[in-house]
């Protein structure tokens, strides 16, 4: 059976010699799927002492994040989707300052430290503002894993340098560190770590290994008893089992479930009637189907026969649904509701009544640039859609995108995506062979980079360009630059063509979406897509650069030229003036 992350966790608060405790402190183990898609939660929050709501505060920051945390996107990374809730939070605690008879003095606002922890897959992330802290048992000593955010005026007195609701913007410290059975994680706040020893804290965790809530009841008792004048909060979090380094639970186990037999026209197939098969390639077989229970026209995607025999590639497989349903777009296939069980691998999507790209481009050889420009706007939309789930395509191409007859661009295919939430949970999924299509792979997986958005624009860019001259902006050369000094000594075709008319800055603009360099690219799709349809003055061809340097030889006969006008003016004034 395979195993999964497993925790034992202690825990204790504790309001000390103060009236009220200002500490709030919380645990989120969440079942599968959930617990190899997000992880486990932890976190602990210390509201600052002069203030009478630091409470409120404290415990919406814990309870923000063990909340929203899982609500956020499943395909998101850790570090997004926790940042993205903890700024959340500070602009909620903030605002409250503001509208509060404190604005003016956040010394008695909604201010607060956090100290969180999340594990996933085999994977820390520690994420941390203000003097709470965060600690490893390691040996026989307490290693401090985040920093004190305190401004230390004297050695009577410091304050807050940073914390969650005390300005605007926050920097959150994100730390990531790699987990092994047995690792034992401390969370503190200043009333604990403050007044006990780590001797102290290590001894009480092996004297109550079996019971991490006394030790931690312990630890806490000590602190008073040494002094403590604060509240005092501890959290112990040990690590029992890890799991097995896939994302089998997360994503449904490849083994689950047989692939399917080959399908055959007129045969009936889990409630579904197959009428013909589509497309069949050496990744998979595709079939137009009706479903029986509505009469309705689907498509049904089987793994290739010759590559059922490999676990990543049925893993990857499986993803392609999974990346369908959290993704909702017009410019991205559906995936068919799931109204009855499966006894097999097989993916049912909408059918897209019209033809691939790649058809349409071998119809439409010479498109014209407006045509152009609304295939390129629509592929963009639905790539954004990806971008905006850290999701990579990574294999943009004509044939994985589809035109209906109403003219609506979709793209269909996600055998190759990178998902950046998955690939922590499962690091094997992230695939070191090049997944996508030679012609239209960014160099730089060729380098054995890892992708990033300007990898999909690269792309795009490429498709254009196709669309635009029916030829490829380096030929078929990149494939074979596998070195940074072969790629330098790739040239690019410019795209302008006595037969097509394709104006000057187009081509520039076509050259800068496919630069070998990532870094000389677009940052952004909106970029690209905007600057396609009208020059602006960082094209080149428009002119902003001086003429001297986009034509030398031509600068000096203007210059020539001047001066000539010059001199004769000159000759005829003083002829008159004779």
């Amino acid at each position: 059976m395979a195993r999964s992350l497993t925790i034992s966790i202690g825990q204790h608060s504790d309001t000390g010699v103060k009236e009220a405790n200002q500490d709030f402190h919380g645990a989120v183990i969440p079942a599968q799927p959930a617990l190899g898609l997000k992880g486990v939660a932890v976190a602990l929050a210390d509201g600052i002492s002069s203030s009478a709501v630091s409470r409120v505060a404290s415990e919406t920051a814990v309870k923000s994040f063990l909340t929203d945390y899982y609500c956020t996107s499943d395909a998101w990374s850790v570090a997004t989707s926790v940042h993205r809730v903890l700024a959340a939070s500070n602009s909620w605690l903030h605002a409250e300052t503001r509208r509060s008879r404190w604005a003016h003095d956040r010394d008695k606002g909604y201010v607060t430290t956090f100290s969180g922890l999340v594990l996933k897959s085999a994977t820390a992330h520690l994420f941390h503002v203000g003097d709470s802290r965060i600690a490893r048992v390691v040996g026989a000593a307490l290693e401090q894993l985040t920093e004190d955010h305190r401004l230390v005026v004297s050695s009577e007195q410091s304050y807050l340098a940073r914390a969650l609701g005390m300005a605007r913007d926050v920097e959150i410290d994100h730390t990531t560190l790699p987990l092994a059975r047995g690792d034992v994680f401390v969370l503190t706040t200043d009333g604990v770590h403050d007044h006990v020893s780590a001797k102290f804290v290590i001894e009480a965790i092996a004297a109550h290994a079996d019971d991490l809530d006394a030790a931690a009841r312990a630890v806490v008792a000590e602190a008073m008893a040494s002094g403590s004048g604060d509240n005092l909060t501890i959290q112990i979090v040990r690590i029992d089992e890890l799991p097995d380094g896939d994302a089998g639970e997360a994503i449904g186990r490849a083994g689950e479930l047989p692939p399917p037999p080959l399908l055959e026209a007129r045969q009936v197939f889990e409630g579904y009637r197959i009428e013909r098969q589509i497309h069949a390639s050496s990744r998979s077989h595709i079939h137009l189907a009706t479903d029986l229970d509505d009469d309705r026209p689907v498509v049904i995607k089987i793994p290739s026969v010759d590559l059922r025999g490999d676990p990543a590639y049925l893993k990857r497989f499986m993803m392609e649904e999974w990346v369908a349903r959290r993704i909702d777009s017009p410019h991205v296939l559906k995936p068919m509701p799931a109204t009855r069980r499966r006894n097999f691998l097989y993916i049912v999507t909408e059918h897209v009544d019209g033809q691939t790209l790649a058809q349409w481009m071998i119809d439409n050889p010479t498109p014209s640039l407006e045509v152009v420009r609304g295939i390129v706007e629509q592929i963009a939309k639905g790539l954004r859609a990806f971008h905006r789930k850290e999701m990579l395509h990574q294999d943009l191409r004509p044939a994985n995108i589809m035109i209906d007859r109403s003219g609506t661009v979709k793209i269909i295919d996600f055998g190759s995506t990178r998902v950046a939430g998955v690939i922590e949970a499962a690091p094997d999924l992230d695939a070191t062979e090049i997944l996508g299509t030679a012609q239209y792979t960014a160099p730089e997986y060729y380098l054995g980079e890892g992708g990033s958005t300007r990898s999909d624009l690269y792309s795009l860019g490429v498709i254009a360009y196709h669309m635009l001259t029916g030829r490829l902006p380096y030929g078929t050369r990149v494939a074979g630059a596998r070195t940074r000094a072969a790629q330098r000594r790739l040239a690019y075709a410019s795209a302008l063509d006595d037969d097509r008319a394709i104006p000057a800055w187009v081509d520039e603009v076509l050259k800068r979406a496919v630069a070998v360099d990532p870094a000389k690219r677009y940052e952004a799709l909106s970029e690209f897509t905007h600057e396609l349809r009208q020059p602006t003055t960082r094209n080149p061809a428009t002119g902003s650069r001086p003429l001297a340097e986009r034509n030398p030889l031509r600068f000096w006969q203007v210059v020539a030229l001047s001066l000539l006008v010059a001199n004769l003016l000159q000759l005829i004034l003083k002829l008159r003036g004779r």
